[in-house]
């Protein structure tokens, strides 16, 4: 029969996504990024195909938008030449939120260097029609090959390039098929169109391939708590790879306030990584919007979940999804950044998770942070400015056409909800450059970061509104500044990155040791410090000596206040829970030491804990002149770990059942009792969970898991125990390297 009949065609999906790096990812659709070609497969009955007869035209559409790439119909050359494009292009988003109630405003018009909001999408080619050139600007469709076998049914390939501005989103794919005698359009499916950090026409793009592994691809990660003196490294799952997780992603940016605003607008704006960055950093808290997360910093986390607990993306995203897009309860500065720092390496945007040491929060703009104590070592909330012992966001990687080629590079992102960015509860991108060289009038944000890595600190000791001394403080606000290094699961210190050190090495040690001193120097020639004899450890008693000396040459008499007081990481402390009081008599030139040893029932809370922060502090009362002088000192008291051992840790292969057992040994001087879990993305389908009867004091746990890993390259298992009976959670991970069969 003399009829030219199309009959089905293959996306290619398994291997486009190996061409593409977005193999693994688990979605409805197939999973492209913008800037690559991919292949298609049609098939065809009948007569072979006549470019005097036939045309072949895709049609793509993105929610509103939409455009065609004509395959057939200019006589198609031998030589495969580019068709242009013409028209607009689209997402097949579901009814593009169609029954999602509308919630928020959209961006403000203050997003300068956004795309205009014109009738087609980024790159789409819209201004040709017919005949002309392909150029980068414009998507293309390119007939590969033709099959002219009569006795089975033709195929051919053609290859599709999008650009590399293309918008991000789920489209959706068709074909119409144009003859003498009819026309029919065939449903060929969906595809969702990723940034490309892998290219040099994308904005994202990120030479090194190292880089790009650690982040875009790698779906592990640590997040550092605690103080910069004796920090703590958090496992952290980010789940990229987990089952729906990256069309929860998706829905994240449709159920946006700026999406559900102006649709069109809002899928136009999604070529720009600096929009998408933005648009992210608002939904992942739920302050505006339909977002993922709730915080809670009260230490009450009735009808939620206590932030401590989490230790994995996928858990909170499709939490969020499966409740209709209800907030989770509850998130904590590292929760938000680990799911943000998810959501964007989904998207194809190179993110890593960052902690600042010493982070402060200045409210009122000053640049400074004020702190008062009482003159018997009691710090006060009388400033609603405060200093978080630590604070995590995300850094990401794009170009930053709006500011300029110099502020390319790492731009701080921070979904915490603290302060509003033109109307909304979001931070950033704010560039690295316009931080370090304190360029506040840059957008977005700067000025609220750089305070949180540079601001000054002025501590007062008062009494009765009466301020009885002050010393203010250059160097604590960003004492260390911190991420993951690629490759390994070392510490890599960013804080030259952020501001112009001063008299720090360039990589030191920042553990804490047994002889770790606070000292200040007090006018008088009377020197106070604190000093921690042994690092603290849940479950053990807390020991430090406070050391006066005299260096006048007269005899003093004084007297010795000391306070410790429970401190959340984000907030001054509250109640004091240990306090010691001395009369001192020093001769001149004279040195008395004395030891102080605060009970583990003393400092421990009722609410699980991941880890305890405590604020120390010793005034000096000068009995002759009433002056006080402070040193004080802020630290965290760690858990202690699990450790998790592999059986033929070096022969682990995918798709081959293993073994590991977590061990842990209980330094506790009572018996504990809890539940273990655990997790490994790659590595098993769910979680295991094994409840743990009583531990005595000394006696040792050990639990064997199976598991077989389903992605090769490095993955991790990790576990967590959390008490019941003491107020702590336990962590530990092991990194395994997955290989072929």
């Amino acid at each position: 029969m003399d009829v030219f009949k199309f009959k089905s065609v293959d996306l290619q999906s398994a291997k486009n996504q190996l061409n593409h790096k977005t193999n693994g990812l688990s979605s409805s659709t197939l999973v492209l990024r913008r800037g690559q070609a991919f292949q298609i497969l049609v098939n065809f009955d009948g007569r072979a195909l006549d470019p005097r007869k036939d045309k072949l035209v895709f049609q793509v559409v993105l929610g509103p938008l939409s455009f065609e790439l004509p395959v057939s119909g200019t006589g198609l050359p031998a030589s495969g030449s580019v068709l242009p494009v013409s028209g607009l292009p689209g997402s097949g988003l579901p009814a593009s939120g169609s029954g999602l109630p509308a919630s928020g405003s959209g961006l403000p018009a203050s997003g300068s260097g956004l795309p205009g909001s014109g009738s087609g999408l980024p790159g789409s080619g819209l201004t040709l029609s017919g005949a002309g050139q392909p150029s980068k600007t414009q998507w293309s469709a390119t007939l590969e090959r033709g099959v002219p076998n009569p006795n089975s049914p033709r195929t051919i390939s053609v290859s599709v390039l999008s650009t590399p501005s293309a918008s991000v989103g789920v489209y959706t794919l068709s074909l119409r098929v144009d003859t003498r005698t009819s026309v029919k359009t065939h449903s060929l499916g969906q595809l969702t169109l990723l940034c490309n950090p892998w290219c040099e026409g994308d904005s994202v793009f990120l030479r090194s391939e190292e880089l790009r592994d650690e982040y875009v691809r790698s779906d592990i990660g640590l997040l550092f708590k605690g103080t910069s003196n004796n920090y703590v490294s958090r496992p952290w799952s980010f789940d990229q790879y987990e089952k729906g997780i990256l069309d929860i992603c998706m829905k994240l940016l449709q159920l946006s306030p700026q999406y559900l605003t102006d649709r069109k607008k809002d899928l136009l704006n999604r070529s720009n990584p600096v929009y998408i960055g933005r648009v992210i950093s608002a939904m992942v808290n739920c302050q505006d919007d339909r977002g993922v997360l709730m915080g809670n910093w009260s230490g009450e986390y009735k009808g939620g979940v206590n932030p401590s607990t989490w230790s994995s993306s996928a858990d909170i995203l499709r939490k969020w999804s499966e409740s209709e897009f209800r907030p989770v309860k509850y998130g904590q500065c590292w929760v938000y950044a680990a799911v943000m720092c998810t959501v964007m390496r989904a998207l194809g945007i190179p993110t890593r998770a960052v902690t600042n040491f010493n982070s402060a929060h200045d409210t009122n703009g000053n640049m400074v942070i004020e702190e008062y104590y009482s003159e018997l070592g009691k710090k006060l909330s009388l400033s609603k400015d405060s200093i978080w012992n630590f604070h995590v966001w995300v850094e990401s990687w794009m170009k930053r056409p709006d500011l300029g080629q110099e502020y390319d590079g790492w731009q701080v992102l921070d979904p915490t909800p603290q302060e509003i960015s033109a109307g909304m509860y979001r931070c950033g991108p704010a560039a690295l450059k316009a931080i370090r060289d304190r360029k506040v009038e840059t957008q977005y944000d700067v000025p609220f970061v750089y305070a949180e890595v540079n601001a000054d600190v002025r501590t007062m000791v008062v009494r009765n509104g009466k301020v009885l001394s002050s010393e203010t403080d250059t160097k604590r606000v960003g004492a260390l500044i911190c991420t993951k290094q690629p490759g390994s699961m070392n510490i890599l210190n960013i804080t030259s990155q952020y501001k112009i050190e001063k008299n720090v090495e360039k990589q030191p040690s920042f553990h804490a040791t047994a002889s770790r001193e606070a000292a200040r120097a007090i006018p008088e020639n009377v020197v106070v410090s604190l000093g921690l004899l042994e690092t603290p450890v849940v479950g053990e008693n807390i020991i430090f000596n406070v050391t006066v000396t005299n260096n006048e040459s007269t005899n003093k008499e004084l007297k010795v206040h000391v306070n410790a007081q429970n401190k959340e990481y984000n907030s001054n402390p509250t109640n004091t829970f240990w306090e010691a009081h001395n009369d001192l008599k020093l001769a001149p030139k004279e040195t008395k030491t004395f030891k102080h040893e605060i009970s583990f029932s003393d400092y421990a809370s009722k609410e699980v804990r991941e880890d305890y922060l405590v604020n120390l502090a010793v005034v000096l009362e000068d009995v002759e002149t009433q002056k006080r002088t402070l040193a004080s000192e802020e630290f965290n008291i760690i858990s202690p770990t699990l450790t998790i051992q592999i059986a033929n840790e070096n022969s682990v292969v995918v798709n081959t059942l293993q073994v590991a057992t977590v061990t842990f040994k209980s330094p506790f001087a009572v018996p504990v009792n809890g539940e273990l879990t655990v997790m490994g993305s790659g590595l098993l389908e769910e979680k295991v969970q094994i409840s743990l009867p009583s531990l005595k004091p000394g006696e040792t746990m050990k639990r064997p898991v199976q598991f077989t890993p389903r992605m090769t390259g490095s993955k991790m298992l990790q576990a967590s125990l959390v008490l019941k009976n003491l107020p702590s959670v336990l962590h530990g991970f092991v990194t395994i390297n997955v290989k072929q069969a």
